[in-house]
C-alpha cells in the first residue's frame, strides 16, 4: 500500500470515526451468531461537564486521538493476525505519532467504525473501556473545574464514582488485583513482545491518561495547573523520540505516577489500573496463537468477568501500593510533574514481569524445595495463593 492510499484510508476510517461518533441514535451491536444485550450510558448530569475540554482542548484532543490508537490496534490484530508487525510496528505507529497525535479529532470518536470486527466479536468489553472511560472524563472535568473548591470536588467526584459502579455489568472492580491475572495466563506478553514499539506507545497512553491529574491536583492556581497540564502533556511527546526508549518498559501503575491523585481517590486509582491491565490482556488474548480464533471471544469475557468481580485475583490495597513502588517508576516512563529534563535509567528490560522485576531486585519468586522452604527467613503473606482462570476464592 503506498503512503498516499494509506493516508486515503486512515482520513476515510477517521471520517467514519467521527460521523457515528456524533449520532444522535445509538444502537445495540450484536455480533454474528450470538446476542449482546450490553447498552450504552451517557455522563452523570454535573455541573462541571466538559470543563476540562474548555479548559485543556489540547490534552482534551488528544485522548480522541488515543480512542483510535486503541481501536486499530484491536481491528488489525483481530483480522490480519498474520501481517508483517511492521503493520503495527511502522504504519501505524507513523500515521498516529506523525499525523493523529500532532492534529488529533476536536470530538470524540466512535471507535466501533474503526475497530468494526472486534466491536462484533466483543462488544461487552468494548463497553466496558467506554464507561470507564467515561469515568475518566468526568473526572477530569471536575478537577478541572475552576469553579469548584477542592474540597467540594471530593463529593463530586464520589457521585460519579457510584454512579460508574451503579453498572456491575460495566464497571471495574474497585479491588485491586493480581499480576497473575495479567501475565500468568499461556498467551500472556505476546503482544508486548511482538509489537514492542505500539505497546510502549499504548502505556505511554496510559501514563498520560492517569498523570494528567497531578498537576491538575497539586498545583494552587489556575495558571500553574495549566502549566503543568501542558508540561506533563510535553513529556508524552518526549516519550515518543527514538521510540521505544524511552516509553515504560512496564505497564504504569497509578500510585507511581499519580500519587496525589491515588492517594485521595484510592477506588478511581484501582479501577483505572484494572482498565489498563484488561486492555494489556486482550491486546494479548488477540496476538496469540495459543488462543484459536474461535475461543477469542470466551477468553475475553472470562478476563471480562474477573476484571469486574471483587473475589478473584484480588491483592490488598497495601500489596498494591508496595507492587507499584517495586515495579520502580523509572521503569514506567517516570514521574508525570517535577520531572528532571532526561528520563530515569531503567532496571529492567523492556516487557518484563512482575517476577522478572522482583529477581532484578535480588527477590527470586521460584518456587524453593520443601526442604528450603521449612523455615523461610520471612513469614509469608497471610493470603491464599492466586486461582488459576476461571475460579474464585470462596467467601
Amino acid at each position: 500500500m503506498t503512503t498516499r492510499s494509506s493516508l486515503r484510508l486512515h482520513t476515510r476510517l477517521l471520517s467514519a470515526a467521527l460521523t457515528l461518533g456524533v449520532s444522535p441514535l445509538a444502537t445495540p451491536r450484536v455480533a454474528s451468531a450470538q446476542w449482546s444485550t450490553t447498552f450504552e450510558q451517557h455522563y452523570f448530569a454535573d455541573p462541571s461537564n466538559w470543563a476540562f475540554r474548555k479548559n485543556y482542548p489540547a490534552a482534551d484532543r488528544l485522548f480522541n486521538a488515543f480512542d483510535y490508537g486503541h481501536a486499530i490496534l484491536y481491528e488489525r490484530l483481530y483480522t490480519r493476525p498474520f501481517d508483517h508487525p511492521s503493520t503495527l510496528e511502522q504504519k501505524e505507529y507513523d500515521f498516529i505519532t506523525t499525523k493523529l497525535l500532532v492534529k488529533p479529532p476536536r470530538l470524540p470518536l466512535e471507535e466501533a467504525a474503526i475497530e468494526v470486527e472486534y466491536a462484533k466479536l466483543a462488544p461487552e468489553a468494548k463497553q466496558m473501556f467506554e464507561w470507564a472511560h467515561v469515568l475518566h472524563r468526568q473526572i477530569y472535568d471536575i478537577l478541572a473545574d475552576e469553579r469548584v473548591p477542592l474540597e467540594q470536588k471530593d463529593a463530586r467526584i464520589a457521585r460519579v464514582l457510584a454512579y460508574y459502579k451503579s453498572r456491575p455489568d460495566l464497571a471495574f472492580s474497585s479491588l485491586p488485583k493480581t499480576m497473575e491475572l495479567m501475565e500468568g495466563e499461556h498467551y500472556a506478553r505476546a503482544f508486548r513482545l511482538r509489537f514492542p514499539k505500539f505497546n510502549g506507545l499504548i502505556w505511554g497512553y496510559h501514563w498520560l491518561q492517569v498523570g494528567l491529574y497531578e498537576p491538575l491536583l497539586k498545583a494552587n492556581s489556575m495558571y500553574a495547573r495549566r502549566a503543568g497540564v501542558h508540561a506533563t502533556t510535553q513529556r508524552f511527546f518526549q516519550m515518543l523520540e527514538n521510540a521505544p526508549q524511552n516509553m515504560p518498559r512496564v505497564m504504569p501503575m497509578t500510585p507511581a505516577i499519580a500519587p496525589t491523585f491515588a492517594a485521595r481517590y484510592p477506588e478511581a486509582a484501582i479501577i483505572f489500573d484494572n482498565l489498563h491491565g484488561m486492555h494489556d490482556v486482550i491486546s494479548d488474548i488477540l496476538a496469540s496463537e495459543k488462543v484459536p480464533r474461535e475461543k477469542k471471544r470466551e477468553v475475553i469475557l472470562g478476563v471480562a468477568a474477573r476484571y469486574r468481580d471483587s473475589l478473584s485475583y484480588v491483592t490488598s490495597r497495601k500489596e498494591w501500593l508496595e507492587m507499584a513502588d517495586m515495579m520502580g517508576i523509572q521503569n514506567m516512563g517516570g514521574p508525570a510533574v517535577d520531572f528532571p529534563p532526561g528520563f530515569p535509567t531503567p532496571t529492567v528490560e523492556r516487557g518484563a514481569t512482575m517476577a522478572e522485576v522482583m529477581k532484578a531486585m535480588g527477590h527470586d519468586m521460584t518456587p524453593k524445595p520443601a526442604e528450603e522452604a521449612a523455615e523461610p527467613a520471612e513469614k509469608p503473606a497471610d493470603r491464599p495463593a492466586a486461582p488459576p482462570a476461571g475460579h474464585v476464592h470462596p467467601q
